[in-house]
């Protein structure tokens, strides 16, 4: 039990952030007790999938591609400690610290090629378990696709239209 107040609780958001991940993953042995307040505007279930950022060893991309589509997911880049959502960068390799947990992932390039994945401690840096593949989960819910974005754009741009004729 974590009583409720008017701050954003860094854990209760890490917690928010695991149930939903769980449940949009496809899993099906996940349950979540908590108040509604918990899940209300929670964002659009498509968005969170399309958001989502799947790596695997052996895919073709640019290190840099990678990076902006970090960025894009709400995760910063750091050059000091990975803290929660955020990425650093030494030569070929991007460390990224997961939304959730405590999970650390080394994506090692070369070229434009992924060439290995390892879940490594966050605080030693020490390779943990070698990976095939990674999902990389937004760092909140409320992340919205480029298209929604886009739409978004548009429709603002279509009532200034209207206003500024009306006036």
């Amino acid at each position: 039990y974590i009583e409720k107040d008017l701050a954003i609780n860094a854990e209760i958001d890490r917690m928010r952030l695991s149930a939903t991940f769980s449940l949009l993953s496809g899993r099906r042995d996940v349950v979540v007790v908590s108040s509604v307040s918990c899940i209300y505007g929670i964002g659009n279930p498509a968005d969170f999938h399309n958001t989502l950022i799947n790596l695997k060893v052996g895919d073709v991309m640019a290190m840099k591609h990678l990076m902006y589509r970090l960025v894009e997911i709400l995760y910063t880049r750091t050059d000091g400690e990975l803290e929660a959502s955020t990425f650093r960068i030494k030569g070929d390799t991007i460390d990224i610290r997961s939304s959730i947990g405590n999970h650390c992932y080394r994506v090692q390039f070369f070229d434009n090629e992924i060439e290995n994945i390892f879940l490594i401690d966050a605080a030693t840096g020490q390779r943990l378990d070698s990976l095939q593949q990674i999902n990389i989960y937004p760092a909140n819910l409320f992340v919205p696709s480029k298209s929604r974005i886009e739409n978004a754009i548009q429709n603002i741009e279509n009532d200034l239209e209207k206003q500024i004729a009306f006036f």
